[in-house]
């Protein structure tokens, strides 16, 4: 049986980085990334991309409900 392994993907480099190693290590990968109410829907789209590139087993997107207070 495989190990599991949850990576934080926010869709940029650091992220897929440590996807990709966990990938070549042979784990079950599993990624979380959050909706904190950004401007731009690009990070996600882009975890949302990098996720099934990778083949992960599931990937969760978690809404914080930050977006009434301001995006970034």
């Amino acid at each position: 049986m495989k190990k599991k392994a949850i990576i934080l993907l926010s869709g940029g480099l650091d992220s897929i980085t440590v996807l990709a190693l966990a990938k070549g290590q042979g784990y079950r990968c599993y990624a979380l990334s959050f909706d904190y109410g950004q401007r731009h829907n690009s990070e996600l789209v882009a975890a949302h991309n990098i996720a099934e590139t990778y083949n992960v087993v599931e990937h969760k997107v978690i809404d914080m409900g930050l977006g009434s207070i301001g995006g970034s």
